[in-house]
């Protein structure tokens, strides 16, 4: 064994020894809060209707993939999983706390620098002791130990545990924005099919109504029709031009805030076309217990809890004594060629106590505060839960009566459709005035907008539904 290895020995050994004394954290032994919402959805008349048919699969246990099967819509979100800015943050964050957790991880352990050093002094004879100048050389080589804290109560080991809880809340962070992500996206990218579907409807009832204008003032220069039915054939004209400049603006709002999340220009063959009840599949939702504790943002919460009860420990072991150790080894002399021949060895060893005798209250008050923050983490966890439970029976509520509202809204277009028709007839052969065909045409109108716009909002739910339920594998 060389002299370098007998010196490793020499300070590693008594170290090792040193970890063996150290003790357990203090910090309380960690329960899980009750969760302060009923065991099973809510029931009633909102919650029947469409329900998901038995057999669908927990959102949990399902895929963003297999929930938004439109080809289409899944390279959307593929785009905005890579580009998204607020992702990108997130994923970042977690680096950080990573990195956090590793500093504070390596205070359990010692750290052992290796150092080197040359002293060269002259003395001038008036302050030497000898009367005359003389020149002094010192040379050292050694591994050292610095202020080592030896963790008998735990107080490193509780602010490990801590740094290690925000490591996990940042990471069920990120799956938090991921999912919203995954959603919003879909949310904007069905509001953008709305959109289109909505403008070209205007459109057409521009197309529809001018035809009726022209056919209206041939008829008035020919005798066969008021002024006032021409004039009112004009109001749906230029009704059907302002519909048009609003679904346009909405279109292009639309557009931007699907660029804005997807983090670049969506390429134009990724949008879509019309709005298809078929993008998105049904899910169960299961029962609370299973599903709330499950979603991230409720795990994060917990983890800041754990962590928040981690904390404690820290603030109970500053009541103790605290050790620390300073110790080196290692070799010195006058010549540097003689730094490591026998009889140069050196070395120190110095432990300090440091025992709280009066500190005006600190250690006290810190402790209180470890406790109520720990109080206040309880009670967020528990409003994340409650939380968490209102967003899914809300987006229950809407599951059972949205597809009601698109049956309803349905069989309404085609009845006011085949009411215009029906006044349109009445009014060529002079049964009924034109007011009743412009209401006709307005009802049909209303309609077929409410449609789209209840279709709408039969997808979103889904989409929201299945965020809510804290989605499944990314």
């Amino acid at each position: 064994m060389n002299h370098i290895q007998r010196m490793t020995a020499a300070l590693c050994l008594p170290l090792g020894t040193l970890f063996c004394l150290e003790g357990c954290t203090m910090a309380p032994k960690y329960s899980r809060p009750d969760a302060p919402v009923p065991a099973v959805w809510p029931t009633g008349a909102a919650y029947k209707g469409d329900a998901a048919t038995p057999g669908s699969p927990l959102a949990a246990d399902t895929s963003w993939r297999e929930f938004f099967v439109a080809p289409q819509l899944q390279k959307v979100i593929e785009l905005a999983l890579t580009n998204n800015r607020d992702l990108r943050v997130a994923a970042l964050t977690i680096d950080k706390t990573r990195a956090m957790y590793q500093i504070q991880r390596a205070e359990l352990f010692p750290q052992i620098d290796a150092s080197a050093a040359g002293n060269i002094q002259r003395v001038p004879a008036d302050l030497s002791t000898t009367g005359q100048a003389t020149t002094t050389r010192q040379y050292n080589v050694g591994l050292g130990v610095s202020a080592y804290e030896l963790d008998l109560f735990g107080r490193v080991r509780s602010l490990k545990d801590q740094a290690l809880e925000e490591f996990l809340a940042t990471e069920e962070a990120r799956t938090a924005v991921q999912i919203s992500l995954v959603a919003e996206v879909a949310n904007s990218w069905l509001t953008l099919a709305a959109n289109r579907e909505l403008l070209q409807l205007a459109k057409d009832t521009l197309e529809s109504q001018q035809s009726s204008y022209t056919l209206i003032r041939h008829r008035f220069e020919a005798g066969a029709s008021s002024q006032l039915d021409l004039r009112q054939a004009q109001t749906r004209v230029d009704s059907a031009r302002v519909d048009i400049a609003f679904y346009t603006s909405q279109l292009a709002q639309s557009e931007n805030t699907l660029n804005l999340l997807v983090g670049g220009q969506v390429p134009p063959e990724l949008l879509p076309a019309t709005l298809s009840m078929t993008v998105v599949k049904e899910i169960t939702p299961g029962l609370p217990s299973d599903v709330l504790l499950r979603r991230p943002d409720i795990l994060q919460a917990e983890h800041a809890l754990k962590g928040a009860n981690a904390n404690i420990g820290a603030a109970r072991a500053a009541f103790f004594p605290r050790i620390s150790l300073s110790s080196s080894v290692g070799t010195a002399s006058a010549k540097l060629s003689d730094l490591f021949q026998p009889g140069s060895a050196v070395w120190s060893f110095v432990p300090q106590i440091s025992v709280p005798l009066f500190d005006a209250g600190s250690n006290l008050a810190n402790l209180d505060l470890a406790k109520a923050e720990r109080d206040i983490a309880v009670a967020q966890y528990e409003k994340a839960i409650q939380t968490a439970f209102r967003e899914v029976a809300d987006a229950l509520a809407g599951q059972g009566t949205l597809g009601d509202q698109v049956a309803a809204q349905q069989s309404l277009t085609e009845a006011t459709a085949d009411s215009y028709r029906l006044s349109e007839a009445r009014y060529d052969k002079g049964v009924d005035s034109y007011l009743v065909v412009l209401d006709s045409q307005r009802s049909t109108y209303s309609a077929q907008q409410g449609l789209i716009n209840v279709r709408l909002s039969r997808l979103t739910n889904l989409a929201t539904l299945y965020k809510v339920l804290g989605g499944g594998g990314i």
